[in-house]
Formats: C-alpha cells, sequence, structure tokens
C-alpha cells in the first residue's frame, strides 16, 4: 500500500512537470514577441485550476454521481472529509486527478496563440473546466458516468484530456478569429531549442501520465510505461519519414511534434494494447496527425499551433483503435478488439465515446467564448498584436536585446508595428 502511494504522488509530481513542459514546448512554437504570454497562459492554468479543483472541482468529477453526467458539487466541496484519509482513495488520488485537470486546460491556449487577452483567458479556462471538463471526467472516469457504464475505454485521457481539449480549441479559434498576417504572413518558431526541450520534459512527464493511471505500482502500470515508450519513439519515426519523403527534410519540429503525437495517441490504449498494437497506434498517429496539421489551412482556421491537428485528432486515433487492437492478453480489464477475435461492439462504444466528448466540448467552448468575448473583448488589439502580446498584456519582454526598459526587443519597430496593423485593419474592413 505505502509502495502504490509512494507511485501516485510521484506520479502526480511528474504529470505537474507536464504543464511547464508545455510551455516551452508552446513557448518556443511562437515568435519572440509572444513567448511570455505562452508561458503565463500555461502557468496561469496551474493556478487557475488548481484553486477550482480543490473547491468543486474534484467533487463534480468524483462525488456521488448525479444522473450519469456529474458528481455532486457540495459533496466534497474543499475537500471536506478528505484530508488526513486514506491517501491511496483520499488526498494522492485527489492530487493525481488535480494535475489532469489543470493540463488539459493548458494544452487550449496554443490554439490562440500571439491574440488572445491574459484575463479572457482565465475567465474562458475557469468556465469551460467548471462546464465541460469536471463533467466529462465524471462522465470517463467515476462510477455512474455515462461512457464509464456504457464500457468505452480510456485508460489515461484519451477522450477526456486530448479530445475534449482539442475540441475546445478550435471552438474558442472560431470565436476569436485568424491572427493578424495569418495565414500569408511567416510565423516561424522562434525557438527550436525551446520546443524539444517542452517536448522532453513532456515525455519524461507522460510516464506519470500514463503509467500512473494504473493507481497502483503493478504489471498494468508496467505495460503502460512500456507502451508509451514505444509507440512515441513510432510516432517520431512516422512524422519524420512523411516530412522526409513530402518536403525532402526531416526537421526538429517535426521530431517533437511526432513525439507529442505519440504520446497523445497512446494515452486511452496504453493499457489495454500489446507491443505490436503500441507500435501500431503511434506509427498511424505519426503520419494521420502530421497530415491533419495543415487541414487549417484547407479550411481556414486558425490553430495556432496545431492543438486540433495533434491532440484532436490524436486523442481519435488512439480512442478509436482500442476498438481494432485492444487484447485482453495484457489486462484482462481491457477488450479484445477486431484485430485479436474481438466483434465491432467495442469499436461502436469507442466512438460513441470520442464523438459525444467531442461535440459537447466543441458546443460548449463557442459559447463560453461568445460569453467571454462579449464580456472582455476576447483578443488584444491588432496594434497590440503587431507590437507584441507580450508588451501589451503583461509589460515585459523575453529578450532584452536593446537593454532598455521593460526589455522591448530592437527589432521591434513601434512605429513600423503601428503602421502595419493600421493596414491590417484596414485590409480587414
Amino acid at each position: 500500500m505505502q509502495g502504490d502511494t509512494a507511485w501516485l504522488l510521484t506520479s502526480a509530481a511528474l504529470v505537474l512537470l507536464m504543464t511547464p513542459g508545455l510551455a516551452f514546448f508552446y513557448g518556443g512554437m511562437v515568435r519572440s514577441k509572444s513567448v511570455l504570454n505562452m508561458l503565463m497562459m500555461c502557468f496561469g492554468a496551474i493556478g487557475l485550476i488548481g484553486v477550482l479543483w480543490v473547491v468543486y472541482g474534484y467533487s463534480m468529477a468524483f462525488g456521488s454521481d448525479v444522473g450519469g453526467l456529474l458528481g455532486n458539487p457540495f459533496e466534497i466541496m474543499g475537500l471536506s472529509g478528505l484530508m488526513g484519509g486514506n491517501a491511496l482513495e483520499g488526498t494522492g488520488f485527489v492530487a493525481f486527478q488535480g494535475m489532469f485537470a489543470i493540463i488539459t486546460v493548458a494544452l487550449i491556449a496554443g490554439a490562440v496563440a500571439d491574440r488572445m487577452k491574459f484575463g479572457a483567458w482565465l475567465l474562458f479556462g475557469g468556465l469551460w473546466a467548471t462546464l465541460v471538463y469536471f463533467p466529462v471526467a465524471h462522465w470517463v472516469w467515476a462510477e455512474g458516468g455515462w461512457i464509464f457504464d456504457l464500457g468505452a475505454l480510456d485508460f489515461a485521457g484519451g477522450t477526456a484530456v486530448h479530445i475534449n481539449a482539442g475540441a475546445a480549441a478550435l471552438g474558442l479559434v472560431l470565436v476569436l478569429g485568424k491572427r493578424a498576417g495569418w495565414p500569408k504572413e511567416p510565423m516561424k518558431p522562434h525557438n527550436l531549442p525551446y520546443v524539444m526541450l517542452g517536448a522532453g520534459l513532456l515525455w519524461f512527464g507522460w510516464f506519470g501520465f500514463n503509467a500512473g493511471s494504473a493507481l497502483s505500482a503493478n504489471e498494468t502500470a508496467g505495460v503502460a510505461f512500456i507502451n508509451t515508450l514505444t509507440a512515441t519513439c513510432a510516432a517520431m519515426l512516422g512524422w519524420l519519414l512523411l516530412e522526409r519523403l513530402r518536403d525532402g527534410k526531416a526537421t526538429s519540429l517535426g521530431a517533437a511534434s511526432g513525439v507529442v503525437a505519440g504520446l497523445v495517441a497512446i494515452t486511452p490504449a496504453c493499457a489495454f494494447v500489446d507491443t505490436w498494437g503500441a507500435l501500431a497506434i503511434g506509427a498511424i498517429a505519426g503520419v494521420v496527425c502530421a497530415l491533419a496539421v495543415s487541414l487549417k489551412y484547407r479550411f481556414g482556421y486558425d490553430d495556432s499551433l496545431d492543438v486540433v491537428g495533434v491532440h484532436l485528432v490524436g486523442g481519435l486515433v488512439g480512442t478509436l483503435l482500442i476498438g481494432f487492437l485492444g487484447t485482453t492478453n495484457v489486462n484482462a480489464d481491457g477488450v479484445d478488439g477486431l484485430f485479436y477475435g474481438g466483434g465491432a461492439e467495442q469499436l461502436g462504444k469507442q466512438a460513441i465515446g470520442a464523438f459525444a466528448v467531442l461535440a459537447y466540448s466543441l458546443i460548449a467552448a463557442v459559447v463560453i467564448g461568445l460569453i467571454v468575448k462579449a464580456i472582455t473583448g476576447g483578443r488584444v488589439s491588432t496594434e497590440d498584436e503587431v507590437a507584441g502580446i507580450d508588451e501589451a498584456e503583461h509589460a515585459e519582454s523575453a529578450y532584452d536585446f536593446a537593454g532598455g526598459r521593460g526589455g522591448r526587443p530592437a527589432s521591434v519597430d513601434t512605429s513600423v508595428a503601428s503602421g502595419n496593423a493600421k493596414k491590417l485593419e484596414g485590409s480587414k474592413s
């Protein structure tokens, strides 16, 4: 018991590390004038969701079931009665699941990089967590939750975390609109070493995310751990191979993105598939997600850092493939998919769970986004966006090239930025 508790608490700490890792991953992908805002959006999610989780979020997710839709939000408010109790069933589980809630909200931030007001982001994050994440976590993981009772499998968050966040990202992007100058203006990552560092930290923390979801230091945790490694390696190679064949070069950004795509896809399936299944899921996710990130150009939605292409699509890949590749040979609590002698019933259950979460999160994000936009305006002015959201929202700059007050980079000429903003405003009208 003590060993299980130690593993669970260690896993919780690993999952918390994923959000700063995500901050570096996203921060390196934006332009230099936006990096601090992206870091702040991720760290802001830690502070905000950490408070909401202990006040009523845990109760909404894992309190006594109310109609299969949510837990009783008043039952365990402020963690009443849990503090000081059994560490695994009480505080340890609360801490572990709280880290999931934090990073799920943080994932959405990448889609709206460069343009969303910080206050608007926090308001959206709090409302979305309350109205979407906490109830969906109950649907998927709590006894009495309708997806749980349906029998759809999600070991560590393919639906509750990745499809959920990816769909919300798409909805919020549709409400906020495109970045100034997108897609004509090049918006390349400003710091690829940050991207690689962030991907590495995510990979490291993800072992706690997936293997920790066994809630015990047991054989299931070991299976999840190995499959997390296996699928991620295959996804990185799959992404790089596609890049090489399509573009002639294998890039560091592609390697980092492939890593995240593989981690996302194996998350729901990591304890339900064997090694061959993990290899297949990873390879498929690497290729499919690499293709999916270009959909934003075809359909015209400005998902800044490819949250939809990686998390929504990757989550769907991993969740649905359980219906094909699941096997009870590695986990008696799992299922046999189509390729292991099972029928199509489990695939149907996986699809119902996945697309129900997708639809609910997408619609809710649009509604919440419109409310937030009406209250706050949603996004910074075009002039502030062109000059740099870091200065506009935080009065800081990540890089003090000029050595002046506020650290404004020497390359940012405010008169030029103002002129460009006026031109963009004119083109919009």
